[in-house]
């Protein structure tokens, strides 16, 4: 592989930033929350000692600051693995490539990644407006096919694969799993589980509205292969941070149980609980 990256393929704007983001590599920080809403970045960074970089450019707003004196960024990457793709890609970017040389640094740096939303639950026992931290994913959507050089296999991939019954679906799965060391930080979660990641918000999870679903017992199939809640970014999350050399982790409230048909009473406190309980473990 060429070392030097041709204009079109590290796509910058006027001022030297990634093209998407719009952002320079001084306005990260190593230690990065991504949230799907880009109103949530504000109700995040308000928590924050003080914020020192406020950008945005479409879905993706960031701000960087402190946060009990370290180093802290927040970012909002909208719905979607294909998001994720661009978010992932363009963060690397920013650490590992001499964005004006258009070259690889010689040392890799490690992004810690904190994927902070709110999911669904396909698990019946599973209680609404609780965390619960992602240790598996199973990703849905067929991104990792279009990269070279990815492979993950663990027992719950295996099993997964053994009796998932969907063949037109089925060679779109990929797998992946958390940074077991961040997973540390959030150990006394109520719920660790296995996650679906979904391409899509209607069908894929299950609901029916003019246009009839794969299979009215899709969320129940995918439980009794040992999902435990799904939701749309988790897997390219895990997957590229594996494949580029970071650490990840998604903590998420879950706000429904399908298979109970529940809804969070208060979902605004619900999520005013989850920043509080990410951001009170993620700096000592």
């Amino acid at each position: 592989m060429l070392n030097k990256l041709a204009a079109s393929e590290l796509v910058l704007n006027e001022d030297g930033s990634v093209y998407h983001l719009n952002l320079l590599p001084e306005d990260i920080a190593e230690k990065i929350i991504l949230v799907g809403d880009p109103d949530r970045v504000a109700k995040v960074s308000k928590y924050f000692d003080k914020v020192e970089v406020k950008k945005n450019k479409r879905e993706f707003y960031t701000h960087t600051g402190t946060l009990r004196g370290e180093r802290i960024t927040v970012m909002s990457t909208g719905i979607g693995t294909e998001n994720i793709d661009i978010v992932m890609n363009e963060l690397d970017a920013l650490v590992n490539i001499d964005l004006k040389n258009k070259e690889f640094k010689a040392e890799h740096s490690a992004l810690q990644l904190f994927r902070m939303g709110t999911c669904g639950s396909v698990n019946p026992d599973v209680q609404v407006d609780n965390m619960l931290v992602t240790q598996n994913v199973v990703g849905l959507d067929g991104l990792m096919h279009f990269y070279q050089d990815y492979e993950f296999e663990n027992e719950f991939s295996k099993n997964f694969l053994e009796q998932f019954p969907y063949p037109k679906i089925k060679p779109m799965l990929y797998f992946a799993d958390w940074a077991e060391e961040l997973g540390e930080l959030y150990k006394d979660a109520k719920y660790h589980g296995n996650t679906a990641t979904f391409p899509g918000f209607y069908a894929p999870q299950g609901r029916q509205l003019r246009l009839k679903a794969v299979d009215d017992k899709f969320l129940e199939t995918l439980n009794n292969l040992g999902v435990t809640n799904f939701e749309m970014e988790t897997s390219a999350i895990y997957a590229l941070s594996k494949l580029l050399g970071h650490k990840a982790i998604t903590v998420n409230n879950v706000i429904a149980n399908r298979r109970r048909g529940e809804f969070s009473a208060d979902h605004h406190t619900s999520e005013k609980n989850l920043i509080e309980w990410v951001l009170e473990r993620i700096i000592k």
